[in-house]
C-alpha cells in the first residue's frame, strides 16, 4: 500500500508540474507573433481620404468603437466622438469575458508606433504584446491588402483626440489562456482588379467582415458548419432579441429574388437623412436592429455592387427564424 501511496504522489506531482509547466509557456511564450513592424505611414491627403472611407464605411471601425445611440433604428453614431471607444462587449452579452473596445484616437494611441497599430490589426496583439479577443475581427483583416490598413493608420492618426480611458479587457479561466494561443502572423493578399467583380465582392465582404455577424455559431462559439452567411446570430438590443438576416441566394429565406438594384437601394436609402428610416424613435421593445446602414450607405454603389455578385455565387441555405423576439428586461 505504501508503494502505491508513493507512486501516486509522484504521478500527482509530474501532473501538477506539467500543468505549471504548460501555463508557464502560455502566460510567457505566447502569442506567438512576429515584433511589430518597423513601419511609418505617410500621412498624405489620398491616404487620409481613403482610410477614412474604409474604417468608417468599409471595416468599420468606428462602429465598434464609437458611442452609438440604441434609441434609433439602426443606432446611430456619435460622429463628436468618433473612435471614442469604451463599448462593453460582454459576458452579459454572451461573450466568455468583458471585452472593451479600444480608444482609436490619439489620446490613447499616440504612444503607439505605426508598426504596433498595423500588428493589432493584423495580427490582434496590442501595444504591450497582450492578445485582444477576435471580436475585433483580426483574422479577416489578416487577408487584406497592406496598403487598406495603411490607409487606415493614417486616418486614425487624424481623428480629434477624445480624453477618454478605456477599462481594461478581462476573460475568466480558462479563456485568458485560449486567448493566448489565437493570434497568427497574417497572410495579407493584394487587393483584387476591380474589373473582377466577383474576386473584388468577396475582398470587400472579408474587409467588411459579413459572415462574422450573419453565420449562427454553436454553444462553443465556433460557426454553425454549412451555415455560411445563413443569418440567425443573435444580437443584443434594447428591450428584444434579433438575429442577423440570411444573406445567402436562397430564395425563400435569404436574397436569392434580389435584383442588384435592390439590394444597393437598401442600403441607399440609410443616406438620405428625410428617410423615414432615418427618423424613426424608438421604445425598448420595438423592432431594432444592430446592422450598421448607415455607415454601409456611404459605401459607392460600385463597391455595394460587387459584395451583390459575390453573395450571389454562395451556396443558397435554407434558414428560416423570427428575426426579433421582444424581451422583458
Amino acid at each position: 500500500m505504501k508503494l502505491i501511496g508513493k507512486i501516486f504522489a509522484v504521478i500527482v506531482t509530474v501532473l501538477i508540474l506539467m500543468i505549471v509547466g504548460v501555463i508557464a509557456y502560455v502566460n510567457t511564450a505566447l502569442p506567438a507573433v512576429e515584433n511589430a513592424p518597423e513601419l511609418s505611414v505617410e500621412l498624405s491627403p489620398e491616404r487620409i481620404e481613403r482610410g477614412k472611407y474604409l474604417a468608417n464605411y468599409v471595416y468599420l471601425c468606428t462602429d465598434c468603437h464609437s458611442d452609438r445611440n440604441y434609441a434609433q433604428f439602426a443606432h446611430v453614431l456619435d460622429e463628436n466622438n468618433l473612435g471614442k471607444g469604451g463599448n462593453l462587449f460582454g459576458l452579459e452579452h454572451g461573450f466568455p469575458g468583458d471585452f472593451y473596445a479600444k480608444n482609436l484616437t490619439p489620446y490613447n494611441l499616440g504612444d503607439w508606433t505605426d508598426g504596433e497599430i498595423y500588428r493589432a490589426i493584423t495580427s490582434g496583439v496590442d501595444n504591450e504584446g497582450e492578445p485582444m479577443f477576435p471580436i475585433m475581427p483580426y483574422p479577416n483583416y489578416a487577408q487584406v491588402d497592406p496598403e487598406d490598413i495603411y490607409d487606415i493608420i493614417a486616418y486614425l492618426r487624424t481623428l480629434e483626440p477624445v480624453a477618454h480611458d478605456v477599462p481594461e479587457s478581462s476573460a475568466p479561466f480558462p479563456m485568458s489562456m485560449i486567448m493566448r494561443t489565437m493570434p497568427t502572423n497574417p497572410q495579407m493578399n493584394s487587393k483584387p482588379d476591380l474589373s473582377d467583380n466577383i474576386a473584388y465582392g468577396k475582398y470587400l465582404v472579408t474587409a467588411a467582415s459579413c459572415a462574422d455577424c450573419h453565420t449562427p455559431i454553436d454553444e462553443r462559439g465556433g460557426r454553425l458548419p454549412g451555415m455560411d452567411f445563413a443569418g440567425g446570430m443573435d444580437f443584443h438590443v434594447p428591450g428584444g432579441l434579433v438575429k442577423s438576416a440570411n444573406i445567402t441566394p436562397d430564395p425563400k429565406t435569404g436574397i436569392g429574388t434580389w435584383s442588384e438594384e435592390a439590394f444597393v437601394a437598401a442600403f441607399k436609402r440609410f443616406e438620405d437623412p428625410n428617410h423615414e428610416v432615418n427618423n424613426r424613435q424608438l421604445t425598448p421593445g420595438e423592432y431594432n436592429t444592430s446592422m450598421p446602414w448607415r455607415l454601409y450607405s456611404k459605401m459607392n454603389e460600385e463597391d455595394l455592387s460587387a459584395i451583390y455578385a459575390y453573395l450571389q455565387t454562395l451556396t443558397p441555405v435554407s434558414n428560416t427564424m423570427e428575426r426579433f423576439v421582444a424581451v422583458n428586461e
